[in-house]
């Protein structure tokens, strides 16, 4: 698995991944359980891979010399 999940991407995936799993904690009723969707991103971002981006070609990690 060569990472494909760059610096900003990575950040903003796993502060996603923190509001949804927050809003499964916090919320009620049945509706809380998007909130589950939340391990995705939060995956995805620690890991630096996402299978999407391989499928689709892309790649959001700097270039290295």
């Amino acid at each position: 698995m060569k990472a494909n999940v760059g610096g900003i991407d990575r950040g903003l995936r796993v502060l996603a991944g923190i509001a949804l799993l927050a809003f499964f904690a916090l919320g009620e009723g049945g509706a809380r359980y998007i909130g589950l969707v939340g391990i995705v991103p939060l995956l995805t971002g620690a890991f630096r891979f996402c299978p999407l981006y391989g499928i689709l070609g892309l790649n959001t990690c700097p270039r290295r010399a």
